[in-house]
């Protein structure tokens, strides 16, 4: 029996803050999808795979979050819907990764991982887009550690994210 939500399902999307032009593009194409599905984006609101994936998300209608690790509002992306300035740093991370019903990763280096290990940790379903390199490509569908607290599954193409997604929560997306 599929749970319902009476918010909007809300998926954290990880990754480089400086990554080359396809993980960018890689990036936007996820928040298109995203958004279409009626999914609300919670990024770490800056550069890189976080303005890609806000862009996109954005540009299809959808509500982008950003979770920047200044205090200063203006520092995020012009693609975020809501702002919201930390003064934590990479501390922020805690609050990106559960800030999401689920993660998905695209590349990324140690920023990334800290946040796909506090996703593993809480629980929360873990998505990475292969293809676009750092730890989502290292880590594929592989657990992190012998607790069974998450899961991990690795997706070849932005098609296979969606199938994975609606298996994962069905009734909870539109389109």
């Amino acid at each position: 029996m599929q749970r319902t939500l009476a918010r909007r399902l809300q998926a954290a999307v990880i990754g480089d803050s400086d990554p080359p032009g396809h993980v960018v593009r890689m990036a936007e194409e996820a928040g298109r999808l995203l958004a279409r599905l009626g999914i609300t984006v919670v990024c770490g609101g800056l550069g890189g795979v976080m303005e890609g994936v806000s862009r996109g998300a954005r540009e299809a209608g959808g509500l982008v979050i950003g979770i920047v690790p200044s205090s200063r509002l203006e520092d995020a992306n012009p693609w975020c819907s809501v702002v919201i300035p930390t003064g934590m740093g990479h501390g922020r991370n805690v609050l990106t990764a559960l800030a999401g019903d689920f993660v998905v990763a695209l590349g990324g280096g140690a920023g990334t991982l800290s946040e796909i290990c506090f996703a593993w940790i809480h629980g929360r379903p873990i998505f990475v887009l292969t293809g676009a390199g750092g730890w989502a490509d290292r880590l594929g569908g592989k657990a992190l550690d012998a607790r069974s607290s998450s899961t991990v599954r690795a997706c070849a193409s932005l098609e296979e994210l969606e199938r994975a997604l609606r298996e994962a929560f069905g009734a909870l997306l539109q389109g």
